[in-house]
């Protein structure tokens, strides 16, 4: 699998840490930028890039697109037929249970639930041992194939 890495200067520095983490997972990495840190950039540049890609082949290309809050990096995202982007800024403060009354965590929901194919990162909210958590689990958990989120996904498409 293909993870495609993107990120604006306000997810640059944990981009620039994450790709030879996931690379160690052993995945192939793909960079579409920023290839600087630049401070004045805009994410949609390098986001649009990643979206593109992981909608060419969303079952088998992922993308982590990082930026300071991953709010707009996942609405960028999400602008592509295909794309599951969601936002990954912590774990709340109390469980998560869900409707089969499964405690999960937010990263393992968003694969099992959502089969979402691209985690964008708030670089400003997490810290370097938490995107790495967060990274490795949403990489490892597959999606559940569950009739009832297949259906709404296809609602979705």
């Amino acid at each position: 699998m293909k993870i495609v890495f993107a990120a604006d200067h306000g997810g640059f520095a944990l981009k620039e840490i994450l790709k030879p983490f996931v690379q160690g997972l052993g995945y192939e990495v793909e960079d579409v930028g920023a290839f600087t840190l630049d401070m004045s950039d805009d994410y949609p540049l390098f986001i649009k890039q990643a979206g593109a890609k992981v909608s060419e082949d969303p079952e088998h290309v992922r993308g982590i697109v990082i930026g300071g809050s991953g709010q707009g990096e996942a609405f960028a995202a999400n602008r592509f037929q295909g794309v599951r982007a969601v936002v990954y800024y912590g774990e709340p403060k109390r469980p998560q249970v869900d409707a089969d009354g499964a405690e999960l965590d937010m990263i393992t929901s968003t694969r099992e639930h959502n089969n979402s194919n691209v985690l964008s990162l708030a670089g400003r909210f997490l810290t370097e041992e938490e995107a790495k958590g967060a990274v490795k689990r949403w990489l490892e958990t597959p999606f559940s194939g569950n009739a009832r989120h297949q259906k709404r996904h296809e609602m979705i498409d």
